[in-house]
């Protein structure tokens, strides 16, 4: 595999800004300096324990020990290779990668083509988005979704287009291009069975993009049913670059908003969404044809305190709200529901009452918890024993999924005052019901335990260097890598060397370098932790220096003494060598009474 090479990597380090590359992730404050704090997006957590260091380019969260530099981050978040998170860096910063041994990749097939799908799929999208608003073929979709509400700047900002009926145009049109019939068959875009049929056509097409703004899938909305067995909507199926259960329609538009207002609006559907956009409720976002997700809530939960839920008021949407509800409760997150009135969608009340309606509407939302009692008191004859008691138990699965235990006797309370229920007798029937629930619990997994890694003074003076890499040449100057015994301390003066040898000295070198995740998270603790600095680095590192001379010199003088202690006198060239021996001792007996004071 061909090498990226060296002044590449050096680019993507000093032109990526790490603390814009986190932000699209997780909130990030900056505390002090150039050091900025949130909530870590590889585990879920209540206070900020991620730390991130703009200027030595690291990151590493305390919590979960996850650490790198700016090019790990993109490879751990996308679940990419680190040549692919490299591709995506040097795109995002209009870097051009350059390969050791001239190689030149357009002259080698590429083994993943997901940048190809998405090219593809931004040209098919501007071309639907042709056929819906500049050719006759497009009247009646543009028709019906203006009579929809939806203006020329929203069908612009989201490129909505319109699939033609002729189901067989689009391979046509692509293999002119000069796409090759594999690559089309795996696209995505074309029947499995009929490899020359397009799954999309006489649809509304609503493009899906990913969170960097790329056209990655299509969600369709048909226009002339041929059967009552046809789907209303019809949406890109599993690809190599689009992952439902991780993509949010209009996250791309909603990202900010959602930052700045700390605030997200789940909607079912992408004209429920599209309709809040244009109503300026910027972060509302859509899941994209599937059940609501948890990796969905883990993309949006860094960014934001609140999830407002905009679900139908049918029984469908109900059953959808009660689980989205949980779900984000085990996740920790405030939960609020819309109830919307006047309309049974977010379009059809802009359509018929306008912005300022359907904003009202939102900031009325009600807590979950009092969305909850409704449903259920209008569910159960809550005026009957057997009533109270059905209702109390659905109740009590919500409980469950919340992670604070004032906001379970909060919601306790509120319950036996909705349904006029003993305080006493609710809560010993809560308790019952979990001990009828811990005795079926299966145990849980048993994590195994982590190798706890030697911090010893060889390994302190080492990771006190990678703070003030000017030190590094006083301990090379008096150490080999040899001299350390801590197998820790070993690969990081070999890691150091290296990075000294090659003027490749940086915080994000050496991390690449190390290519070990525990030594890696070693070092950007430190360093995060201020563990090392100001003076504090020297004298460190001489004790560094010093511990290992002693323990080199106590090695040699042990084999000394074990050479004594053996040593048989027969002759007297025997004694002589072994006055020799005893005056070695006595010299490092010296030296090391030295290196002790």
């Amino acid at each position: 595999m061909p090498r990226i090479s060296k002044e590449t990597i050096d680019q993507i380090h000093s032109n990526s800004d790490i603390v814009t590359i986190v932000s699209e992730y997780t909130r990030l404050t900056r505390k002090a300096n150039n050091d900025w704090w949130g909530c870590c997006p590889f585990h879920h957590e209540k206070t900020s324990s991620f730390h991130v260091d703009a200027d030595k380019n690291f990151y590493y969260c305390f919590g979960c020990q996850a650490s790198g530099d700016v090019i790990k981050f993109v490879q751990e978040m996308e679940k990419i290779s680190y040549p692919e998170a490299i591709q995506v860096l040097a795109k995002k910063n209009g870097i051009s990668i350059k390969y050791d041994d001239g190689y030149n990749p357009s002259e080698v097939k590429k083994e993943n083509h997901n940048e190809e799908y998405i090219e593809l799929y931004e040209r098919i999208a501007s071309t639907f988005h042709y056929f819906l608003t500049q050719t006759k073929q497009g009247d009646f979709a543009l028709d019906y979704i203006k009579k929809r509400g939806l203006t020329d700047e929203t069908l612009q900002k989201f490129k909505i287009g319109y699939a033609p009926s002729d189901r067989y145009w689009l391979k046509k049109f692509l293999l002119e291009k000069n796409f090759s019939e594999q690559f089309l068959n795996d696209s995505g875009l074309f029947s499995k069975n009929y490899k020359d049929v397009c799954i999309f056509s006489d649809r509304l097409m609503f493009p899906i993009f990913n969170r960097n703004g790329k056209v990655v899938a299509f969600g369709g909305r048909i226009l002339h049913p041929q059967t009552d067995h046809d789907s209303k909507y019809l949406n890109s199926p599993e690809l190599s670059h689009y992952k439902k259960r991780e993509t949010f329609f209009a996250f791309n538009f909603a990202k900010n908003a959602i930052r700045n207002t700390k605030k997200v609006i789940f909607c079912e559907g992408y004209m429920d969404c599209i309709a809040y956009h244009q109503c300026g409720i910027e972060y509302a976002v859509a899941t994209c044809g599937t059940a609501l997700t948890d990796e969905q809530i883990r993309l949006i939960r860094n960014f934001t305190d609140e999830v407002l839920l905009s679900f139908d008021s049918d029984g469908a949407g109900q059953k959808a709200t009660l689980k989205a509800i949980k779900m984000c409760r085990k996740q920790d997150l405030t939960v609020k529901v819309i109830r919307l009135k006047g309309g049974k969608d977010p379009a059809e009340i802009m359509l018929s009452f306008g912005k300022e309606n359907l904003t009202n509407q939102v900031n009325a939302a009600i807590l979950d918890c009092d969305y909850l009692l409704n449903i259920l008191g209008e569910k159960y004859p809550v005026d009957t024993p057997e009533g109270k008691t059905k209702a109390a138990l659905e109740f009590f699965d919500y409980i469950d999924c919340l992670q604070s235990d004032i906001q379970k006797e909060s919601c306790l309370e509120q319950l036996s005052q909705a349904f006029n229920i003993k305080p006493e007798a609710l809560k010993r029937d809560f308790l019952n019901r979990n001990q009828a629930q811990e005795r079926i619990k299966i145990r849980p997994e048993i994590k195994k335990e982590k190798i706890p890694v030697n911090l010893n003074a060889e390994l302190r003076g080492l990771i006190a260097v990678t703070a003030d890499l000017k030190q590094f040449e006083k301990i090379r100057s008096n150490l080999k890598e040899s001299d350390f015994k801590n197998p820790h301390a070993q690969r990081l003066f070999n890691v150091l060397e290296k990075c000294f040898e090659n003027k490749t000295f940086s915080i994000p070198d050496i991390l690449t370098e190390c290519n070990d995740s525990e030594l890696s998270q070693i070092i950007t603790a430190s360093l995060s932790d201020n563990v090392y600095q100001g003076d504090k680095i020297k004298i460190v590192i001489d004790d560094t220096i010093r511990f290992v001379q002693k323990n080199k010199l106590d090695e040699q003088r042990d084999m000394l003494l074990k050479r004594i202690r053996e040593y048989v006198v027969t002759t007297e060239d025997d004694q002589k060598e072994l006055n020799n021996l005893l005056k070695k001792k006595m010299e490092l007996d010296k030296q090391v009474q030295s290196l002790n004071k």
